[in-house]
C-alpha cells in the first residue's frame, strides 16, 4: 500500500488529497450508517493519526460534537500528518485511558497497518480502555494493533465493530485475528489508480471465482472426459472419511470416482455407495497397478488411513504415477519423521500437480511451527515453496499457496464448517476437479471455496460433513457451471 500511494503521488495525485480522501471515505462510511453522536477521535503521530484529523474536522463541518485525543506530542506530527492538524480547529486532548469518557462513538486513528512491533505500555493501555468502553469503534485501515499482512494481533489490538480501508483490502483483513478485529470491513476508493496494479504485481489475492472457472462438461462428452478420481480408503472401522471424499469428488464433476481399499473395508463401502465403484488395494504394489490405469488419472488419499509406513508408501506410489495427487491427513502425517523425502518425491514428478491439504497440526509436524514466527500467508507459501507442491492450509482463513509464489485466502467459510469430516469433503472436491483438468493451484482454490459456499448455503446450525456434497450443485449452478455445446 505503500508502493501504491507512491505511484498515486508520482502519477500526480498529491498526497494531501489521498489523505483527504480517506478522511473523507470514512466520515461518509459513518455518516451513512449512524445518527450523530458523541464522537472521540484517537489519532497516532503517523499518517493514520493524519487521517483521524480529517475525520474529525468532517464530521464537526456535518454537525457532529467531537473531541481529538493525540497520542505523542503534537510537535512530532509530520509531513501531512501535521498538516491535517493544523486544518483542525478544536482542542487536541492528550491521549490515554481516561480520554474515552462518555464519548458514544470512538474513531481508532492510532497506529497504521505496517506494524513492525508489539504494543506495549500506555499504548496498550489506552487500546485496552478502548476496548473496554460501551462506545462502538470504527478503526481507520486497521485496527490499531493488527498487523496488516499477517493478521495477527501484536500484543494487544483494538476490536473495532468497523473498519474503513483503502484502494484494496490487506491480508491482515482476511486472516485470524484480523479478521474478526475488523468487524465489518469497508473498502473506498480514495484516487489511487489500478493501475498501480500493474507495477506492483501483487502475488496475494483474496480467493473468489474470477480467479479460476469449473470445468463445465460439453453436449458430447464421455463420463471419461470428465476424468475419474481414485480414493484410497482406510481400514474397514476408518471408512467414513473416503466416503467423504468420494462423493465430493462425484458431485463436484468427475466423471467416475472409485474408492480402493481392502476387501472388508470395501464389503462396508458397498452397503452405503451405489454410483461409487469399487476395487481391492490391500498395498502399495496393488495401488501401482490400479494407476497404470491411466484414465485414473486422480487420487486423493490420507483420511482414515491411519499414520505409519503402509500409508508413506501408499503416498509414495500414487506420487509417481502419472495421476494427480492430493494428500491430506494420515498420507501427510506419515511423513513427519522424513518431510524431506516427500518433498524429493513431489519434485521428480513429471505430470500433474500434487496438493497437500494440511491443517495447522498436521502443517507443524512436515513444515515446523512457522505459522507462529511467520504468519499462515508466509508459512503456506515458504512450505510451497520449499516441498514443491501446492499447499493448502486449512482453517477458517485457509490460505492456498503455489510453488511459484501465488496465493489467495479464502474468506467464504462460514463456522459451522468446523465439523467432523469437512476436511475429507475438500479433499475430494480437490481432487474431484483435478480429475476434470484444473491444475492444483485453482483446484485448491475453487474447491476450498466452493467448500465454503457450499456451507453457506445449509443456511442454519446442525450442518455435519455428510451434507456437504449434496449442497454442491446448487454452489456449481451458481457459478454457472452446466453444459457446453458440442
Amino acid at each position: 500500500m505503500g508502493r501504491a500511494d507512491a505511484l498515486a503521488v508520482d502519477g500526480g495525485v498529491p498526497s494531501l488529497t489521498l489523505m483527504e480522501n480517506a478522511g473523507t471515505a470514512i466520515a461518509d462510511a459513518i455518516t451513512e450508517r449512524l445518527a450523530v453522536q458523541r464522537v472521540l477521535v484517537l489519532a497516532g503521530p503517523g499518517n493514520n493519526g493524519g487521517d483521524g484529523f480529517v475525520v474529525a474536522r468532517l464530521l464537526a463541518e456535518r454537525g457532529w460534537p467531537v473531541r481529538v485525543a493525540l497520542f505523542g506530542a503534537r510537535s512530532k506530527l509530520q509531513g501531512d500528518a501535521a498538516e491535517m492538524a493544523g486544518r483542525w480547529s478544536g482542542e487536541i486532548e492528550k491521549a490515554g485511558p481516561d480520554a474515552v469518557g462518555d464519548a458514544e462513538l470512538i474513531v481508532d486513528g492510532l497506529l497504521g497497518a505496517g506494524l513492525d512491533r508489539d504494543v506495549t505500555g500506555d499504548l496498550a493501555g489506552l487500546i485496552e480502555a478502548v476496548n473496554a468502553a460501551a462506545a462502538p469503534v470504527v478503526a481507520i485501515d486497521v485496527p490499531s494493533g493488527i498487523d496488516g499482512a499477517t493478521g495477527a494481533a501484536r500484543g494487544v489490538a483494538v476490536a473495532a465493530d468497523m473498519t474503513v480501508t483503502f484502494f484494496r483490502k490487506k491480508p491482515g483483513h482476511l486472516l485470524y485475528p484480523g479478521r474478526h478485529s475488523c468487524g465489518e470491513l469497508v473498502v473506498r476508493d480514495i484516487g489511487i489508480p489500478a493501475s498501480a496494479l500493474d507495477a506492483i504485481e501483487p502475488r496475494t489475492a483474496e480467493n473468489g471465482p474470477a480467479l479460476w472457472t469449473i470445468p463445465a462438461r460439453r453436449g458430447a462428452a464421455h463420463k471419461y472426459d470428465a476424468g475419474h478420481c481414485l480414493v484410497v480408503s482406510g481400514d474397514e472401522l476408518h471408512s467414513g472419511a473416503a466416503r467423504l471424499a468420494a462423493r465430493a469428488a462425484l458431485r463436484v464433476g468427475a466423471g467416475l470416482v472409485t474408492i480402493a481399499g481392502t476387501k472388508e473395508a470395501l464389503a462396508v463401502h458397498a452397503a452405503q455407495v451405489t454410483a461409487i465403484m469399487l476395487t481391492e488395494v490391500r498395498e502399495a504394489a496393488d495401488l501401482a497397478e490400479v494407476l497404470s490405469d491411466t484414465r485414473k488419472n486422480a487420487v486423493a488419499m490420507g483420511p482414515g488411513m491411519g499414520v505409519g509406513i503402509a500409508t508413506r508408501r501408499m503416498a509414495m506410489t500414487a506420487l509417481q504415477s502419472p495421476a494427480a495427487v492430493v494428500l491430506d491427513a494420515d498420507a501427510l502425517s506419515s511423513f513427519q519423521e522424513e518431510p524431506d523425502a516427500l518433498s524429493a518425491m513431489v519434485r521428480r514428478r513429471r505430470g500433474p500437480s500434487a496438493v497437500l491439504t494440511p491443517h495447522a497440526g498436521e502443517f507443524a509436524r512436515l513444515f515446523g511451527d512457522s505459522i507462529e514466527t511467520k504468519g499462515k500467508l508466509e508459512a503456506a507459501r515458504a512450505a510451497a515453496e520449499r516441498s514443491g507442491a501446492t499447499v493448502l492450509l486449512k482453517g477458517a482463513d485457509t490460505v492456498v499457496a503455489a510453488p511459484d509464489g501465488r496465493a489467495v485466502i479464502n474468506a467464504n467459510a462460514p463456522p459451522t464448517l468446523a465439523t467432523a469430516g469437512a476436511g475429507d469433503v475438500l479433499a475430494g472436491l480437490v481432487a474431484g476437479l483435478m480429475a476434470q483438468g484444473m491444475d492444483g493451484f485453482e483446484a485448491a482454490a475453487a474447491g476450498a471455496w466452493v467448500h465454503g459456499a457450499a456451507a453457506t448455503s445449509f443456511g442454519k446450525p446442525g450442518l455435519i460433513a455428510e451434507d456437504l456434497p449434496g449442497l454442491v450443485p446448487e454452489v456449481l449452478k451458481a457459478l454457472g457451471g452446466g453444459t457446453r455445446p458440442a
